[in-house]
């Protein structure tokens, strides 16, 4: 990194807008903070956003296109500047993005969701980002990684129909779940590369070798189930003709990670976090095969494995490494942080677990939920915030 970047140009950027991972992380998990508390505020009568007409659509809507995809911005505009060797958006261009995320982001509760000139933002700064991170790939023809832009044209789409449909509740819900389908597929893309590499390194042992057909189909059939969600709408495809597919998923994508040598992550919370993430998909995608064919489980259960569990949890473990490691840090993390992995592992199994074994409890598991969420990403916050806004350790530029 430091051999493509000029130091004394480095040096008069803010540090905050030096590279996408340090304004999208830091902002990112703490909007999910206040958004989960003032969703629970609402949640529990104690009181109102002015400009909200459906708060229930505010609270999937934000978690999805306000903090997913802001965290996976600031991952790929900061891994795209290692994979071309060109310069990563900083300065003032970061900054005008990052302020196009965060308009909708701070007024929507107040103005609300009729607001055309906030929906407008919240269709544009993907989009800016889409272009910054094709432009390098484009140049230097990594092929491979341009696999990531029609992902973020495909999150985008689905952003302006969750605004198009957002009176609609059973076509928003359908939207909503495709959303965190797509972002699952992106982690286990994502998991497939870094986890039995990350692995491997820090426990010493050697990496796993990828069965090609076991890769293939283990991604394949994520993306057949996406494109199924995607196409149901239009063709009306039965949920349970889906659930020999969402079975032989569950089965590939645990046999996947079962070979990435999860026993040997105990020592190291950097590594478990990512491991019991992953370990979400193939609960969830079981646990939607039951809903489809009609057991007493339903989408939201079924799919907060996914958002809760699996993007999470993956989030908070890949920021807080993601974030040492490129501001010049050892990839060690202290207490308050294997706290906040603990805590955001049961702010998933709590959403799920409580309504589901006992429904009399559903609120109290609601409540339990969010308050771990909002302590896990609040450690985040307040371990992290003064690395990302600072300048490296190393002194490097970046």
């Amino acid at each position: 990194m430091h051999q493509i970047l000029d130091s004394r140009k480095e040096e008069q950027i803010l540090p905050l807008f030096r590279l996408g991972f340090r304004p999208f992380f830091l902002f990112g998990a703490l909007f999910s903070t206040l958004a989960m508390a003032g969703w629970l505020g609402q949640l529990n009568g104690w009181f109102s956003l002015p400009g909200l007409a459906n708060p229930i659509w505010w609270h999937a809507h934000e978690m999805l296109f306000g903090f997913g995809a802001a965290i996976v911005a600031g991952f790929l505009l900061t891994a795209v500047q290692n994979w071309t060797a060109h310069p990563g958006v900083r300065g003032w261009p970061l900054a005008l993005v990052v302020g196009l995320w965060a308009l909708p982001r701070g007024l929507l509760p107040w103005l609300g969701e009729g607001n055309t000139p906030l929906m407008a933002a919240d269709l544009i700064w993907l989009p800016l980002c889409t272009w910054f991170l094709a432009r390098p790939i484009i140049l230097t023809r990594q092929w491979r990684n341009l696999f990531f832009v029609p992902l973020l044209v495909l999150l985008t789409l689905l952003n302006g129909a969750s605004w198009w449909w957002r009176s609609d509740w059973v076509m928003v819900e359908h939207l909503l779940i495709t959303t965190v389908l797509l972002f699952t597929a992106l982690i286990a893309v994502m998991g497939g590369r870094v986890i039995p590499f990350f692995t491997a390194r820090a426990t010493g042992t050697e990496k796993a070798t990828p069965r090609l057909w076991l890769e293939r189909g283990a991604l394949a059939s994520l993306w057949l189930i996406l494109l199924s969600w995607l196409l149901q709408p239009l063709i009306g495809i039965p949920p349970l003709y889906i659930v020999p597919l969402y079975i032989v998923a569950t089965c590939l994508h645990l046999w996947r990670q079962l070979r990435w040598r999860p026993d040997a992550t105990l020592p190291h919370p950097l590594l478990w976090s990512l491991h019991l993430a992953y370990l979400f998909i193939p609960l969830g995608l079981l646990a939607l095969a039951a809903q489809a064919a009609g057991w007493p489980i339903t989408l939201s259960l079924a799919s907060h494995l996914m958002s809760a569990g699996c993007m999470g949890t993956m989030i908070l473990g890949m920021i807080a490494r993601v974030s040492l490691g490129h501001s010049g840090r050892s990839l060690q993390v202290g207490r308050r942080i294997t706290a906040a992995f603990v805590l955001v592992i049961l702010s998933a199994l709590m959403r799920v677990v409580l309504p589901l074994l006992w429904p009399t409890l559903a609120l109290t598991g609601w409540n339990l939920s969010g308050w771990s969420w909002v302590a896990a990403y609040g450690l985040f916050v307040w371990v992290y915030a003064p690395i990302l806004m600072s300048p490296r350790a190393d002194g490097r530029p970046g």
